[in-house]
């Protein structure tokens, strides 16, 4: 019916390629539309070939059983709390699920109801509205003045030309490029606090790869520069570091990460202690003093108590 309804006069051959099946088979689909009483009309001839009668609508969602758990798992996956009835994206899933046929539905409605999510600590979700209004933007290619907190509380306007909305490990970023500074950046979407299109229009880069450039450029442009050598080969410590802390490249007998930060405590004890290499802080005093505080709380740990 999809199909049908959206090429009308398909011929057998094409519906049969459309559904994977004989055209003997698409035929015999045919017949049990007809038998359901769904009118499906065919016409004869070089340029015949069947469609869907005047006025026939399609129900308001169709998934086959796969479709619906699989969608009913993937929501669950990037929003636990859709488990719930009263929360926004649970409302809308359920509405869903009830409009699904009775067979599918029910299965649907038992995964949601009896499967339970974990919250990624690190996820942030962002307002809908405000994300709407830069995907329309983007779209429209059109520059826009963002008002943006960032995680000091500290808050600021830009006129920035939006490239691509980017969902990264439960994250929603903003991927521009800057008119106050001058260069790409990346914010965060959940800390976007207003956004207000302007007349002026952008053309994006020519083979502009969003993913990639956000995780170019998650640990550029912060407050404070980062400088760390590792004694290994790249191939060993990259697996080990996020795009967010700079980028690695060789350095001598090891490698170097060059990068910056707003979060040198952070930096220090969540990322770089979890490095299972040797290093030196190179560069940026406020990192170095970071990573002293760790050491001698780990030192601390270990001294003989009276």
């Amino acid at each position: 019916m999809e199909i049908l309804q959206a090429r009308p006069g398909a011929t057998a051959a094409e519906l049969a390629a459309g559904l994977g099946v004989t055209e003997r088979a698409a035929r015999r689909y045919v017949g049990i539309l007809r038998e359901a009483g769904i009118p499906v009309e065919s016409t004869r001839g070089p340029y015949g070939g069947y469609r869907l009668g005047r006025g026939t609508r399609l129900p308001p969602v169709v998934f086959t059983e796969p479709e619906a758990l699989g969608l009913v798992m993937a929501v669950l996956d990037g929003h636990p709390a859709a488990t719930d009835v009263d929360d926004l994206v649970g409302s809308a899933l359920g509405k869903v699920v009830r409009a699904l046929p009775e067979s599918v539905g029910r299965r649907a409605a038992t995964l949601r109801e009896h499967a339970s999510a974990a919250p990624d600590r690190h996820s942030a979700r962002p307002d809908p509205s405000t994300t709407s209004a830069l995907v329309a933007a983007i779209a429209a290619r059109c520059r826009v003045l963002v008002t943006y907190r960032s995680e000091s509380g500290n808050e600021w306007a830009a006129e920035v030309d939006p490239w691509a909305v980017v969902v990264r490990h439960g994250r929603w970023y903003l991927l521009c490029h800057c008119h106050r500074a001058d260069a790409i950046r990346t914010y965060r979407v959940d800390r976007v606090r207003a956004v207000q299109q302007t007349a002026h229009e952008f053309e994006p880069p020519d083979g502009l790869d969003p993913v990639a450039a956000v995780e170019e450029n998650l640990g550029t442009g912060w407050q404070f520069p980062t400088r760390v050598v590792f004694r290994a080969p790249p191939a060993d410590v990259a697996p080990w570091i996020r795009a967010p802390m700079g980028r690695l490249g060789p350095w001598g007998d090891g490698c170097v990460l060059v990068g910056s930060t707003n979060n040198p405590a952070m930096y220090a004890q969540e990322w770089l202690a979890s490095v299972p290499f040797d290093f030196r802080v190179e560069g940026g005093q406020e990192l170095r003093a970071a990573v002293a505080t760790v050491a001698s709380r780990f030192a601390a740990a270990l001294a003989d108590q009276p």
